[in-house]
């Protein structure tokens, strides 16, 4: 270890050299594991030490190196110095300048995950130096890549294996770049990034056309030669980038002319290229094909080359796709009026038509003749545009260009007997793993610009919003025909289960057409009640829709077929239904409850057995999404059970324990059986009837004893907050009601050490800026209402005040997050200062002197005071800045003639200006002099603000909220009176005369006259 090098806060800054980094990353790839245990430990305190990052990025780029240490060195770079790029403490200007420099040196790098490493690097660091701070890094880019490019085009024949290499690197490199900056909002990013377009637009346009001609040019065998897979390759790289600026040209033209862009121009090269890349779209499709259909699929995978022409023509096909669909998403109109729009859609389209005659030839494969993903391209693409083709346009005006009643009719045909039926893979997925299965099915994300099946749904929607005068009608034949006769054999089931859904797709354009509550009572609930060993395909599919037509008001949840069909689907396991119909019916009461026309009276005869279900269907799911999904219909059934709740309580929390231990690690679910339980206590809990007094006879004298009920929520809470960001919410605000439930009781408990804990692991990790403040308000909330004994000891033994006291000392975290540790600090110090000064002297290291802690606290307190806004706040601090006074430390007394004097008159002037306004008021109105008098004392409105009752009006939370903000101290104490009883402690422990000669002597005598005036008058 090296010598230390202070920063002005105080922290002492640890310098380490390379050859331990290098020794250390060496351990910590060791096949000993004390070694390997001893050597991590020490690489995580070294990564906040300065030379650590230089060190390993140096180890990463020394070719002679053991390969997995270069690995693991610039893995540790990527994932840690990236986001201490400007800090002082770890990272010199020397040190940056050689990082950037050496980034280059990884240009020829043979390792695929150190360079893909490199790329985020380089990238990452390009966001925040470039152009100022690294303005050749663009230009040094560009010119390896046009000079190892004129070199391949000076020689078609043979290839340089070191200079391909370099062009894949380099061209990796300039992409990532590009993808960094396209997102980029800030005026300085945008003027960079059109710098950038600037220099290489045109230039990456010509060799795209020359790579792809070189291409082209190939014939059969040469077309999967090496050099042939090379430079379709560097085509697929170069086209990218040049897709990335296309896009964030495209995305700016309606902005441009405030930018400094030509939108013309832009426009015009932006169309040219659309119309380019449709012709060489369809040129590499066809030569795709040729070899797909020259080779046997086997002969394809035995052939190195044959294969890898396939899968990069698969990809650079697609990025056609993908780059014509987001132009289409950033501006349809623009799109649709592009000259090659309309061929290019219908191209798309024939393809999927064509493939169609080829079912066996459509796979999700790179290798398939008719790849799932292209087909589902040209669907989504077709889907997209067809408001082009209305018949009627925008204005009323008859549509010339309007598709054909027998085109669209063919096409929904197609759709559904071609695309949307469940084929053989799917239903054997469906056995194999049902809850994934139900997962994937209803899971409503971007999985449709991927799948060929829920694709096709969604173009027949569109088909019926654009064309229903063609679309319904053919539904209602269909219905006629197919849906209300029985199915025999597999095929009509699968054909029938597709109508269904098509039907449920389009149900809002079919109420006049086809009598669904006739259809319910009828077809629907015989089919429900069948135990033919093929009809789950169909009673999954009825449970669904009746979950749709529910939700678009097809349907009235005042029938009560509905509900007698949807919990026989949830709780019937007699042959002829499975787990999937099970878990649909979960999913759709969900749906049918969540309606506004929902009516509790209608539902209450099923009340009983539907909560017993879902219940049991809790405990049987084995995959975390399958509980939470099940888990969510209970919440909604006990939203809207209304005086009824207190009839499922016992069905609830009885098999409750049981449903924490089976679902072990699950944090979401437990986090989302965390809702259901609050949300069963915020319905009792204002009712006659509290589960809130199940949990307090638990709480005594640190033990839980009976029979376990809800206090088995609060341990798992505190896991919750400990490990899981995504459920901190959740979690803080569930802690938070125990605090006000018996903040004394849950502090000192036997969980008080796992709660502390869990507090400082929470705010050491990355969550979110909103659920640090929580956590720091619901710390705050804790000190208000338990003794310091119940906190003091475990703040200190958990570390969770040594991170608060490094946060404030090192002052990174943001202002917001930084003030509410200076309120934290103010509650501690007011509740108890020999406390506070006890956690002081207890966070000193050899790092840092007790006189260093002090001075970052008291830098932090003023310094955060104009980020205090509200009343009670700036209050709340210089009370607790107060009490901090009264202990007469000698570094807390040189404050007071200037910051703490400071924040004093600033209240103390505010609080005038208050009494002044309220006496005036009172004057005119001729009032009493009660409210001034309360105003004097409390110097804010009589109730907290809104957000501070977090939406708990209503129930008996909000009423202990008011009551902990009514005995709060800075509502019940006199600002003045307060502040001079502080000051005589301090005084009377300093002695009279030694604190006037000290202190009080060096403020400037204005400010200390009104602050005597101000106390004189408490």
């Amino acid at each position: 270890m090296n010598g230390s090098r202070p920063l002005a806060s105080g922290v002492v800054i640890q310098t380490v050299s390379a050859d331990e980094v290098y020794q250390v990353m060496a351990g910590a790839a060791s096949q000993d594991p004390a070694i390997l245990q001893a050597s991590s430990a020490r690489l995580k305190d070294m990564l906040d030490m300065f030379g650590t990052y230089d060190a390993l990025h140096e180890i990463a780029a020394t070719k002679s190196v053991p390969l997995h240490i270069r690995q693991m060195s610039i893995i540790q770079f990527k994932n840690a110095a990236l986001s201490h790029w400007r800090s002082r403490k770890v990272l010199s200007d020397d040190h940056r300048v050689r990082i950037k420099t050496r980034c280059f040196t990884f240009l020829d790098e043979e390792d695929e995950t150190i360079a893909e490493c490199n790329e985020v690097i380089v990238s990452k660091i390009a966001r925040l130096d470039y152009p100022n701070n690294w303005s050749n890094l663009v230009d040094d880019l560009l010119k390896v890549i046009e000079t190892t490019l004129q070199k391949r085009f000076s020689d078609p024949v043979h290839e340089d294996l070191q200079d391909t290499l370099i062009l894949r690197r380099s061209l990796k490199v300039f992409n990532s770049v590009l993808k960094e900056f396209a997102n980029a909002k800030m005026p300085n990013t945008i003027r960079a990034t059109g710098a950038m377009l600037g220099k290489s637009q045109v230039a990456f346009c010509a060799y795209y056309s020359t790579l792809l001609s070189s291409y082209q040019q190939y014939t059969y065998p040469d077309i999967i030669s090496p050099r042939a897979c090379s430079d379709i390759l560097l085509v697929h790289l170069l086209y990218k980038c040049i897709a990335k600026m296309a896009i964030w040209l495209w995305n700016r033209l309606d902005k441009g002319g405030k930018e400094g862009l030509d939108v013309e121009a832009s426009h015009r090269w932006i169309s040219a290229l659309v119309t380019e890349s449709a012709a060489a779209l369809q040129s590499l499709v066809l030569r795709r094909e040729n070899i797909v259909n020259t080779h046997a699929p086997t002969d394809l995978a035995s052939n190195p080359y044959a294969h890898h022409s396939v899968d990069i023509l698969t990809r650079h096909i697609r990025l056609f796709g993908k780059f014509f669909r987001r132009l289409q998403e950033l501006s349809s109109a623009r799109f649709t009026n592009l000259p090659v729009c309309a061929d290019l859609v219908a191209y798309y389209w024939g393809k999927v038509v064509t493939a169609t005659e080829h079912p066996e030839s459509i796979a999700d494969s790179p290798d398939a003749l008719y790849p799932v993903r292209f087909l589902v391209q040209g669907m989504v693409l077709f889907k997209e545009n067809l408001g082009q083709w209305k018949p009627v346009r925008k204005d009323g005006t008859e549509n010339q260009n309007s598709l054909p009643p027998g085109f669209i009719h063919t096409a929904v045909e197609t759709l559904i007997t071609q695309f949307m039926p469940l084929k053989e893979a799917e239903l054997k997925e469906w056995m194999e793993d049902p809850e994934q299965w139900v997962n994937d099915e209803d899971t409503d994300n971007e999985q449709w610009v991927f799948e060929i099946r829920p694709c096709s749904e969604r173009v027949l929607m569109q088909l019926s919003n654009n064309y229903p005068d063609v679309v319904a009608p053919m539904l209602q034949t269909l219905y006629i025909n197919i849906a209300t006769k029985p199915a025999g054999n597999l095929t009509e089931i699968i054909q029938k289960e597709a109508l269904y859904c098509a039907i449920g797709r389009c149900a809002t354009k079919l109420r006049t057409l086809i009598p669904f509550d006739e259809w319910l009572q009828t077809t629907l609930s015989a089919e429900a009640l069948s135990l033919e060993p093929n009809y789950p395909i169909i009673k999954r599919r009825i449970a669904w829709l009746l979950g749709k037509l529910a939700s678009d008001s097809c349907i009235s949840p005042a029938n009560d077929i509905m509900w007698r069909v949807l919990i026989h689907l949830l709780r019937d396991r007699r042959s002829g239904t499975d787990a999937v119909v099970r878990l649909t019916a979960a999913i759709a009461l969900r749906e049918c409850i969540d309606t506004l026309e929902f009516d509790i009276s209608v539902f209450a005869p099923h009340l009983s057995d539907a909560v017993s279900e879902l219940v049991t269907l809790l405990g049987e799911a084995d995959t975390l999404e399958i509980k939470r999904r099940v888990d969510y219909t209970l919440n909604a059934v006990i939203e809207q059970s209304g005086e009824r709740i207190s009839d499922l309580v016992n069905i609830i929390t009885g098999p409750l324990p049981g449903l924490w231990t089976g679902a072990g690690e699950d944090w979401l679910f437990k986090g989302s059986l965390l809702v259901t339980v609050t949300k069963l206590v915020e319905a009792t809990k204002a009712r006659s009837m509290s589960l809130i007094r199940i949990v307090v006879p638990l709480i005594r004298e640190g033990q839980t004893v009976g029979a376990p009920a809800l206090i088995d929520v609060f341990p798992q809470a505190i896991a919750l907050l400990a490990e899981n960001l995504d459920l901190l919410g959740k979690a803080i605000s569930i802690i938070d009601a125990y605090f006000l439930l018996d903040g004394f009781a849950f502090s000192r408990c036997i969980f008080a050490a796992d709660l502390f804990h869990a507090f400082r692991l929470a705010l050491s990790s990355a969550a979110v800026g909103t659920n640090l403040k929580d956590m720091m308000i619901s710390l705050n909330l804790l000190v208000q209402v338990a003794p310091s004994a119940s906190w003091g000891p475990a703040m200190h033994t958990s570390g969770l005040f040594s991170l608060l006291m490094k946060n404030i000392v090192e002052g990174e975290c943001g202002a917001t997050l930084l003030t509410e540790h200076i309120y934290l600090m103010s509650r501690m110090v007011m509740a108890d200062r020999d406390m506070f000064l006890q956690l002081m002297a207890a966070t000193v290291s050899p790092a840092i002197t007790e006189s260093k802690l002090y001075d970052g606290l008291l830098d932090l307190w003023w310094g955060t005071w104009d980020n205090m806004s509200e009343p009670r706040h700036r209050k709340l601090a210089a009370m607790g800045i107060a009490a901090l006074v009264s202990s007469a430390r000698p570094d807390v007394l040189e404050r007071v003639p200037g910051d703490i004097f400071n924040i004093w008159t600033d209240v103390l002037l505010e609080l005038k200006e208050a009494q002044t306004a309220a006496a005036e008021a009172v004057n005119e109105a001729g009032e009493s002099t009660l409210s001034l008098l309360n105003l004097q004392r409390f110097w804010e409105l009589d109730e907290a603000p809104t957000s501070y009752y977090q939406n708990t009006e209503g129930t008996p939370e909000f009423d202990r909220r008011k009551a902990v903000y009514d005995r709060d101290p800075v509502r019940t104490y006199q600002l003045s009176a307060y502040i001079a009883k502080q000051l005589n402690e301090a005084r009377a422990t300093c002695g009279p005369q030694a604190f006037q000669d000290q202190y009080l002597s060096k403020a400037d005598p204005a400010v200390l006259a009104m602050i005597q005036d101000q106390l004189s008058r408490g």
